[in-house]
């Protein structure tokens, strides 16, 4: 085993090597999600690589439409974006259907320092078949401390609770994990969510308790939307990433409260789409650079996600700017992963389709 890691670094350097010298003029087109994710990508991955290789990477923040963006660039064969940042179910979608390349990771990625391959290294069930994930973040509720008088909200219950929190709540128009966090709202066992869920009982029951909120809600697509709707008081309480309101914590000084209860947390991470073969070359030796073992763990200098590797997460250290020591605000410590909930990609990618449809439908009328 140790001989073959040797050999898959061997070959991965020499690759390196390779495009490097002829990377002066060659650029790559990298799909993310905008703002303070954006800026920890591009200060952890994209400048350090341009200034190794030359090559120049240009952002486009739409990954919030990545799924119908890739199949629309697939099927129409004129595929713009070389690296997508993509959420793990909508990859698993992706790959299912045939629209992103599939992956060696032992071949593509770099080996752990203590030469562990890359799927011994990378935390278990994250990676896979077209997709590399680099961080494990947290979808969770957070609220203008300026919003309420004493003590706000605690817990998900509370944020169904208008009359002891009134205001306006933000959530992310989509189904997932709005319909987890309503049944649990409405007294499910956390573990259960997804068994109940699966039912046209469980959908219902989940759709009933939205109702109870709905007039009060209003609906975010983008991760930078919920900090701002926060900070101009549109809303009291909203969903958001964990990243983005630390990021309004430490560099904007915002009064914004974490609600760590039931925190969803999935990974994200990066997928090929198909349809760019003259670029994989290049692509590799770029993914190859930025998930290894340091880059996963600058970024954690930059947003407080935690990186996908088990060999980075000793390296977190403090904020680059602030100095603030990251890792109590990482989703993944103890105080902050009590009651933690897993989002199920398998569950999405099976019925993501439908709920999608009868969310979008229910958001309407």
């Amino acid at each position: 085993m140790k001989l073959k890691s040797l050999g898959l670094l061997a070959a991965g350097v020499m690759a390196a090597s390779t495009v490097v010298a002829n990377a002066q003029d060659q650029s790559l087109t990298i799909v993310s999600w905008g703002g303070a994710y954006t800026e920890s990508q591009v200060r952890a991955y994209h400048e350090p690589y341009t200034e190794k290789t030359g090559v120049q990477i240009y952002n486009e923040d739409k990954s919030a439409q990545a799924l119908a963006g890739i199949r629309s660039q697939v099927e129409a064969g004129n595929v713009t974006w070389d690296i997508v940042d993509m959420l793990q179910a909508d990859a698993q979608r992706a790959c299912d259907e045939g629209l992103i390349m599939e992956i060696d990771h032992d071949e593509w990625f770099a080996p752990a320092p203590n030469g562990a391959p890359p799927t011994e290294d990378f935390i278990e069930g994250t990676l896979g078949d077209c997709f590399v994930p680099s961080i494990l973040y947290a979808t969770m509720f957070a609220y203008n401390t300026e919003a309420f008088e004493g003590e706000g909200p605690q817990t998900i219950e509370d944020v169904w609770n208008l009359e002891k929190f009134p205001g306006t709540r933000a959530l992310q128009k989509i189904p997932q994990k709005n319909l987890e966090w309503a049944l649990i709202a409405d007294g499910v066992d956390p573990e259960n969510v997804y068994e109940v869920l699966a039912t046209k009982e469980g959908q219902d029951r989940a759709f009933a308790k939205l109702d109870e909120i709905k007039d009060s809600v209003i609906w975010w697509s983008e991760g930078a939307q919920p900090p701002q709707m926060l900070a101009d008081e549109e809303a009291v309480i909203a969903t958001a990433y964990n990243g983005r309101i630390f990021n309004a914590q430490v560099n904007e000084n915002q009064p914004f409260k974490i609600m760590w209860d039931h925190q969803m947390f999935e990974v994200d991470g990066w997928v090929v789409p198909r349809g760019n073969e003259d670029q994989l070359d290049l692509i590799k030796d770029y993914l190859y650079f930025a998930t290894d073992t340091q880059r996963l763990a600058d970024q954690a200098k930059y947003i407080a996600y935690a990186p996908a590797r088990k060999s980075s997460v000793p390296l977190v250290s403090t904020h680059a700017d602030s100095g603030v020591d990251m890792k109590p605000h990482m989703p993944t410590s103890p105080e902050n992963f009590k009651t933690a909930v897993q989002f199920n990609t398998e569950f999405w990618a099976d019925y993501g389709d439908l709920l999608e449809e009868r969310f979008n439908a229910w958001v309407a009328q």
